[in-house]
């Protein structure tokens, strides 16, 4: 959708997979020599990051930045900024035994959350509900080998009754927005939820401008949820997709995306893998 609406606004576009090309410290692959700009679409956030960091060594125009690719792709990174800018967020801790996670969850009290510090598509998230499950999953987590598995990012539950929402931003500025319903307390659009179009209204465009400004701008989806007390951002994502969004909404995601592109270059690459 990108490649076409980039197109479709008469600029030259090419598509670079990464996994063709290699990087080097002296200078960059010579299919990006004439480029003013590249906007990174791995799927793969390691690639995503190294990318950008080379690419922006050589001085090209990155979206996103390597320093925002870093704060959205580590969970403890994004709270930690989300904190340290005021934005509302989930109760958080992180824990490193076994034996501490079990105490952190219980002092939060069951429901509570259990996250892997680097996912997408809700992928490997636990709803932990008793300390039997706690338990079990803490101990098979622990045992899998990766250090990421022995990392116990444990977030309060949130009670989300009609569902989350996922606002996409350019620089800190609300572009669209929908809500992401499902039976399942896991609410992604990749998982299969059902999404409508959101307004967005004064609260919800300050919290999703403040939660991108927190992590350094760019092109984001910010994940948000309601709660008695208003707003909570619960997630940043530094690879928003935006098909169902823009299925649902009136305005053109992606045209709007190139329009801000255009803002910053005059040659968009889209760089993929």
């Amino acid at each position: 959708m990108l490649m076409a609406a980039i197109e479709q606004q008469g600029h030259q576009l090419i598509r670079v997979d990464v996994r063709d090309e290699s990087f080097s410290l002296a200078s960059m692959p010579t299919t990006l020599a004439a480029c003013d700009a590249v906007i990174i679409r791995t799927i793969a956030s390691s690639q995503a990051k190294y990318v950008a960091r080379f690419l922006t060594h050589h001085g090209l125009t990155v979206v996103n930045a390597p320093s925002v690719i870093d704060a959205c792709e580590d969970k403890i990174a994004t709270s930690l900024a989300l904190a340290d800018a005021g934005v509302p967020t989930p109760r958080t801790e992180v824990a490193f035994t076994v034996e501490t996670a079990l105490d952190t969850m219980e002092s939060f009290g069951y429901p509570c959350v259990l996250k892997p510090v680097i996912g997408s598509w809700g992928r490997l998230l636990a709803k932990i509900d008793s300390r039997d499950a706690a338990e079990a999953i803490l101990e098979h987590k622990s045992t899998l080998g990766h250090y990421e598995h022995r990392v116990f990012y444990i977030q309060e539950f949130v009670a989300k009754p009609g569902g989350d929402i996922r606002v996409v931003t350019i620089d800190g500025t609300p572009i669209a927005a929908m809500t992401r319903e499902a039976d399942h307390w896991v609410t992604n659009a990749a998982k299969g939820a059902t999404v409508t179009a959101r307004p967005i209204d004064d609260e919800l465009g300050v919290t999703a401008s403040r939660a991108s400004h927190a992590v350094g701008g760019g092109l984001l989806g910010v994940d948000i949820m309601e709660t008695g007390d208003g707003y909570t951002v619960h997630e940043v994502n530094h690879g928003v997709e935006f098909r169902a969004l823009d299925g649902v909404v009136d305005i053109d995601v992606p045209g709007a995306i190139v329009e801000w592109l255009e803002s910053l270059v005059s040659e968009p690459v889209v760089m993929g893998g």
